[in-house]
Formats: structure tokens, C-alpha cells, sequence
């Protein structure tokens, strides 16, 4: 029963698709009318000429009976056109639906908290697009046809062998809720082991990309046997758990032919002894079966059915997962920010994620003057890049508020504040295209020579302009092509293109060698003059220029003060510089 509302409740949900093409799925259901009447039609025709064979031979003639084949060729043909229009536009219909899901899935992702993504696992979400969403479009089109074709043909079947017997009618459609009532039974089973199934094909997937985009390192380790062995893991169990769908299938299907057999058995018995006392005639009986097959079929095809519906509703499930998700929101108050100067002031704040047992730091107080430049040092894990997170709004503090130029960060709508701030970080991200779309990511829309002067200013021309296809060469996946310097370089001038006030550097030159190093932080200088920074310092070479340093430790700001100031303390900062 939980099953059923469960199944109740996605169906309700999903129903909405339907609405822009309710045009579309009526005549969809008209269709399926049609081809089922044309069906229906055949045993009646069957009857007809055997009654004229067995009653009044004068009246079996060849006219009689190419009426009656000319009748049927027009109702095959009509059933023809009505089944091509439920093949092409029926199947167009529901890859439409689909379509709107896989567009509305995108959106709600773009929209989560950065916090969603660091726990949740890729090959999971692609499975959603992929997989989940095929189910749905095969459930869109056929759920709504095979169970209005079966009560069709149900209910005209019921009516016309009424007509002919009513006794025998009732006897075989005795046998009809005792199979429907197995379908339901095994549902339960069929759902779990096909929501087991998806959630399992998830983790192959995550598995697969982790192994792929780790390639590298697997093989500089040779790690191959270790990756086989980790993958073989996650196969087995996905054999596993497809073991026990078969198995409940085949249990389902065995049960099913079953009961075909008994409603097989009930027609010859039943209608056999009618036939004997004469309630009953030959052409009825003949009927009977004609129908009974019918029936059978259309019984047999929900039957098969119920399994596409279980992966339908696996599917919808699935996508309502992600969607049910709650998206990044701007306040009721919030408001655009117009020409942001870079005043930035945090307040008491402190910040512990959700699953962390102790925050990771507290009462962190702080001004930073438009056009300052701040850098934070301090061990791994003290803090750093969750301190430079909160400004973006990446993450909310737990405690404390924000000012931006004097006015609470949760004030501005997400998109302005976050168009106010440039990342550069450690792990340059290149999107699959050009160097030119990367660039011009950090500004739709911006020309060829805003372009070329954001790579100029970026130090990055030179190098662009040596390659084959200049502007236009491709950089590859996460942007595989270049080397690590030449990647940073087009990281800092698409962040010169979006020229925005204030600048988080996050570990910016870290993985760089001592040459490409060096280039960077000319860029980076360049980049950083006249707007407000944060730095986040992995080599305090880098920052001793900074108007201010803080040195973040498990007991938040330690230390605060500019390069010389800090030297000559004496404490934990002059300690990491001569670690450096």
C-alpha cells in the first residue's frame, strides 16, 4: 500500500508535463481508441461468417464474404494510420517531456548550494540525465496508452460476450482481478529492486568518471589492477541486484501464464459444457476464444508493462531527488548591487558545516578598506578557503554577518554579488571549446579586442598567439592541451574580462613551477592593482607585499599584521616563512 501512494504521488507530480501537449496526448489516447476497436472488431467478424456457414449456407456467399474481408482491410488500414501517429508522434511527445525534465533538472542544478555538490557524486547526477530520464519518456508514452487500451478492451469484451453468455462472461473475467492482483502484489518488490538497480548503475558511473579523470595518477602509480579490482566491486553488486529483479520478474511472469492457463481452461470447460446442454452455440464458442486471447494479450502486456512502469516511476523518483533539493535564494529584501566599491567587513562571524563536529572558527572579526590587499596564510585545514567562500556566498556563516560596503552581504541578489567578485583558483577549470570561450566566460558578449586585451593584460598573449589556431585553438577536456601556467593564464585574463572589485586568490600559483610561477604573479599583480584581494597563501613569497596578513589557525585570526610587522613578532607567521 505504501508503494501504491508512493507510485500515486510521483504520477500526481508528474502529471504538469503533460499540460503543453495535451492536444497532442488526447489524440494519442483517440488513436489508441481506434487501433483497439479495429481489434475488437475481428472475432465479432469471425462469428459472423460462421453462424452464415453453420445456419442458412445460401446466405455464405463470396459477396458476404468479400464484404466482410474489405470491411476488415479498411479497419486494418485504419489501424495502421493510427498506430503510426502512436509510433512517431506519441514517441515525440513523451521525448519532449523528457526534454523539459532534463532542462528543468539543469536549471535546479545550477541553483543548488556549493555545499550540494561536495557531497553529492557525479556519476549519479549524470544518471539522472541519462538513464533515469529515458524511462521516464517510454513511461510518458506508454503508461497513459496500455492501461487505456486494456480498460478498453476490458470493458467492450465484458459487454459484447455479456450479449452472447452472461454466465460464461462472468466465470472469465472471475480469473481477470485475480491476475491484476498480482501484478500489484509483486510491485513492491519489482520497485526496490529496480530502484536498487538505478541507484547501483549510479555508482558505476561515479566510479567510471573517477577512474577516467584520474588517469593520470593511476598510471603513475600503476594502479590499473587496484582501479579493475575497485571497479569489479561495484559490477558484482550491480549483478547482484539485477540477480533479484529476474528473479521477482520471473516469478511475476510464471504466476501470470498461470493464470492464462486457467482462464484458457475455464473457456474450454466452462463453454464446453454449455455447448453441450445448448446454452451456447458454435460460433459463440468460437468467439469466446477469439476474445480470450484478446484479453490474454492485453492482460500479458500490462503484465510486461508493469516492469517499464516501475523504472518510470524508479525515473521520476529520481529526478524529484535532485529537484526537491533546496536552490541558493535571494532574500525578500535582497536588491541588485550597483558600482560596489570593495569595503568588506566580517562581523563576530563563525562558520561549521553541517556534518562537521566543531566549527572552523568562531568570532572572526574583521575591516578591509576598498582597494586593501588582505592575505591569509595558516596550516591546512585552518580555515582558509571556507573564510574567502563566505564573501561570494559559497557558503552562509553559522554565526555573524558580512558587509559589503556597509550593507549585509544576504542583502544583494546572488547574481550581482557574485558578478562583484572574481575567483582565481588553484584548480584551474577550462571548459571543452576554444581559448577565445573561455576567455569571454568571464563576459558574454564581449568583443574580439576586449578579448585580446583581457589575454594581454593577463600575460597570456604571447603564448596564445603562438599556437597553430591562435584564439581558436582547442583546449581540450578541462583544458588537457595546455600546460598548467598557460591554463592560469586564461583563468586570470577571463577573470581581467569580468573586471571585477574585489578578487579572491585561492592558492592561485601553488602547483606552478618556479618559471611559470613567476609569470603568473606578474598577471596576478596586474590583476589585483587598484581592487580589493584576498589571497590565500600557500607560499608567503608571494604576499609579502599584502597591505595586511592573517595567519588562520584552529583558534581563528592568531596573528594579523603586515609582512615586516609579523617577522618581527617572531611568532607562528615568522615560523611558516621560514618553513617556505
Amino acid at each position: 500500500m505504501r508503494e501504491e501512494r508512493r507510485s500515486r504521488r510521483c504520477i500526481r507530480r508528474f502529471l504538469p508535463y503533460f499540460k503543453p501537449y495535451l492536444g497532442v496526448f488526447l489524440l494519442d489516447l483517440l488513436m489508441c481508441a481506434l487501433t483497439t476497436v479495429c481489434e475488437l472488431t475481428l472475432p465479432l467478424m469471425v462469428r459472423y461468417l460462421t453462424e452464415l456457414g453453420m445456419s442458412d449456407t445460401a446466405a455464405l456467399t463470396v459477396r458476404a464474404v468479400v464484404t466482410v474481408a474489405a470491411l476488415y482491410l479498411l479497419l486494418r488500414l485504419i489501424d495502421a494510420g493510427a498506430r503510426y501517429y502512436m509510433s512517431s508522434i506519441g514517441h515525440i511527445m513523451g521525448t519532449r517531456i523528457e526534454t523539459d525534465m532534463r532542462r528543468d533538472l539543469f536549471s535546479h542544478l545550477q541553483r543548488l548550494p556549493w555545499a550540494y555538490f561536495s557531497s553529492a557524486k557525479t556519476g549519479q547526477l549524470i544518471a539522472r540525465f541519462t538513464s533515469d530520464l529515458f524511462d521516464v519518456t517510454e513511461f510518458a508514452h506508454h503508461c497513459p496508452e496500455e492501461f487505456f487500451i486494456a480498460a478498453i478492451k476490458i470493458a467492450a469484451s465484458f459487454c459484447i460476450l455479456s450479449t452472447m453468455n452472461f454466465w460464461l462472461t462472468l466465470l472469465i473475467f472471475l480469473t481477470v482481478p485475480v491476475m491484476l492482483g498480482l501484478a500489484l502484489l509483486f510491485n513492491r518488490k519489482l520497485h526496490d529492486t529496480s530502484f536498487a538497480g538505478r541507484v547501483q548503475l549510479g555508482e558505476i558511473n561515479a566510479r567510471l568518471q573517477d577512474s577516467l579523470l584520474g588517469v593520470k595518477v593511476i598510471k603513475s602509480f600503476a594502479g590499473e589492477k587496484q582501479e579493475e579490482a575497485r571497479f569489479a566491486k561495484e559490477n558484482e553488486a550491480f549483478l547482484s541486484v539485477k540477480k533479484k529483479m529476474y528473479r521477482a520478474l520471473a516469478l511475476f511472469h510464471s504466476s501470470t501464464r498461470l493464470m492464462d492457463g486457467v482462464m484458457y481452461l475455464t473457456v474450454l470447460l466452462a463453454g464446453g459444457l454449455f455447448l453441450v446442454y445448448g446454452k451456447i452455440t458454435a460460433a459463440d464458442l468460437m468467439a469466446y476464444m477469439l476474445y480470450a486471447s484478446t484479453l490474454l494479450a492485453s492482460i500479458a502486456r500490462l503484465v510486461e508493462f508493469n516492469e517499464q512502469f516501475q523504472r518510470g516511476i524508479t525515473g521520476i523518483e529520481r529526478f524529484y531527488e535532485v529537484m526537491d533539493e533546496a536552490p541558493e535564494q535571494d532574500g525578500p529584501q535582497a536588491e541588485p548591487l550597483h558600482a560596489p566599491k570593495g569595503e568588506v567587513e566580517f562581523q563576530d562571524v563563525s562558520f561549521q558545516y553541517p556534518d562537521g563536529d566543531a566549527p572552523v572558527f568562531s568570532n572572526l572579526s574583521l575591516k578591509v578598506a576598498a582597494g586593501q590587499h588582505v592575505a591569509l596564510v595558516g596550516p591546512s585545514g585552518s580555515g582558509k578557503t571556507t573564510f574567502a567562500g563566505l564573501l561570494p556566498r559559497f557558503f552562509d556563516p553559522t554565526g555573524g554577518r558580512i558587509l559589503l560596503d556597509g550593507k549585509d552581504v544576504k542583502d544583494y541578489t546572488l547574481e550581482s554579488l557574485r558578478r562583484a567578485v572574481g575567483v582565481v583558483q588553484q584548480d584551474v577549470y577550462l571548459f571543452s571549446g576554444t581559448i577565445r570561450e573561455n576567455i569571454a566566460y568571464g563576459r558574454p558578449g564581449a568583443g574580439d579586442e576586449e578579448i585580446r586585451r583581457a589575454a594581454r593584460l593577463a600575460g597570456a598573449e604571447a603564448f596564445i598567439e603562438a599556437l597553430s589556431d591562435g584564439y581558436d585553438t582547442f583546449v581540450g577536456e578541462r583544458g588537457a592541451r595546455l600546460s598548467g601556467g598557460q591554463k592560469q593564464r586564461v583563468s586570470i585574463a577571463r577573470a581581467f574580462l569580468k573586471d571585477p572589485p574585489i578578487l579572491l586568490l585561492d592558492e592561485a600559483t601553488s602547483a606552478l613551477d618556479n618559471e611559470s610561477e613567476q609569470l603568473v604573479q606578474r598577471s596576478l599583480e596586474e590583476l589585483a592593482r587598484g581592487r580589493t584581494t584576498f589571497t590565500i597563501a600557500h607560499r608567503l613569497s608571494t604576499i609579502r607585499g599584502a597591505d595586511l596578513i592573517l595567519v588562520l589557525t584552529e583558534n581563528g585570526i592568531e596573528e594579523q599584521g603586515t609582512h615586516e610587522e609579523l617577522l618581527a613578532k617572531g611568532g607562528r607567521y615568522a615560523e611558516l616563512y621560514r618553513m617556505s
